[in-house]
């Protein structure tokens, strides 16, 4: 357990650094108004929290760093709440504002400002849509091969597929099939609609308009293409401007991790409500061994779970970043239930 004396010193080095990216020394901390001992014992403290693992020396300095149990303790024990200032609020609730009406534009948003508001790298999970069910189906012929079937769901998402176009096909082909697929479709969750085009529609469209089977068959694989939430980015290379990826290697990792989909939904999967936050080595994979993830849900109003995520160094501020996204996941559930 280390004593107040000890605490005062390490929430003083935890917070410069986090502040300003440099090592902490004995006479900068000695120059607080909080801290009432002498640079000589301010330094055998730091030295007592080097031993014990909160703190790191860099080859390069003679200040000190934290260490990553170092920050550990400091999210644990010596976070406090913060209020979230107006220009904040402003910002955040600015997502909401406008007359947008697809959730897709409003978590695409949501995104945006968070990135803006901490610096860091924002993403959004979206909910599983495969939940979401059928408002409304169409066909769209792009030319004479293919077409993009159209999917709006209850809450407003809206899926796009490219299908090929069978040879021989009327235009009165493609209003017959389409009012066929609504007939059958509307109220069906996506992750259903392969059964029913297969098992119901296939067969009252043979009956009706004829044998179209390989369009059938392109509507059905380009459903199953998407199986899981989607991806929302903001500030992506905004970690460019942090000292601690100035290492050209490391930004690689980090960026293809971002384009790797499994990887980024593997990372922020949360089933459980509140704030979560994994530190460097926690977060279990070598792109992201340098970061910190703080991670929040949100729901919709059929209790599908997304999650928000800010990625950055370990010496984010997280405080701010827990304030942001605290709030920003209470209004966008609000918005998402009162709207979907």
């Amino acid at each position: 357990m280390l004593t107040n004396r000890q605490l005062q010193v390490f929430q003083v080095i935890v917070d410069d650094f986090i502040a300003s990216g440099q090592p902490v020394g004995s006479r900068q901390i000695s120059k607080k108004e909080e801290i009432s001992f002498s640079p000589a014992t301010i330094r055998n403290e730091m030295a007592d929290l080097e031993d014990m693992g909160f703190l790191e020396k860099p080859h390069t300095s003679a200040g000190r760093v934290p260490s990553e149990k170092g920050y550990r303790f400091y999210v644990d024990h010596l976070l406090k709440p913060q209020n979230i200032t107006n220009h904040d609020m402003q910002m955040l609730r600015s997502a909401f504002s406008e007359h947008i009406f697809e959730s897709e534009q409003v978590i695409r948003k949501s995104a945006t400002i968070l990135s803006d508001l901490t610096n860091y790298t924002s993403i959004i999970l979206g909910p599983d849509v495969q939940l979401h069910k059928v408002k409304r189906f169409s066909i769209v012929p792009l030319n004479a091969t293919n077409a993009v079937a159209i999917i709006v769901t209850d809450n407003g998402h809206v899926e796009n597929r490219v299908i090929d176009i069978p040879e021989g096909i009327q235009p009165n082909d493609f209003e017959k099939i389409v009012n066929i697929l609504n007939e059958r479709l509307v109220g069906v969750p996506l992750v259903q609609i392969p059964y029913y085009i297969e098992r119901e529609a296939a067969k009252i469209i043979q009956q009706q308009v004829g044998s179209y089977n390989e369009l059938i068959q392109s509507i059905v694989s380009g459903i199953d293409q998407q199986t899981d939430g989607k991806i929302y980015y903001g500030g992506k290379t905004n970690m460019l401007n942090q000292p601690e990826f100035h290492d050209l290697e490391k930004i690689r990792m980090l960026m293809e991790m971002m384009d790797t989909q499994s990887e980024v939904q593997s990372l922020l999967h949360r089933d459980s409500p509140g704030i979560q936050i994994r530190i460097g080595s926690e977060n279990n994979l070598l792109a992201v061994e340098d970061c910190s993830i703080i991670t929040a849900t949100y729901s919709t109003i059929a209790d599908q779970v997304g999650s928000i995520a800010i990625i950055g160094p370990k010496r984010m501020d997280y405080q701010r970043v827990i304030t942001l996204l605290d709030h920003m996941s209470e209004d966008l559930t609000k918005l998402l239930r009162r709207k979907l």
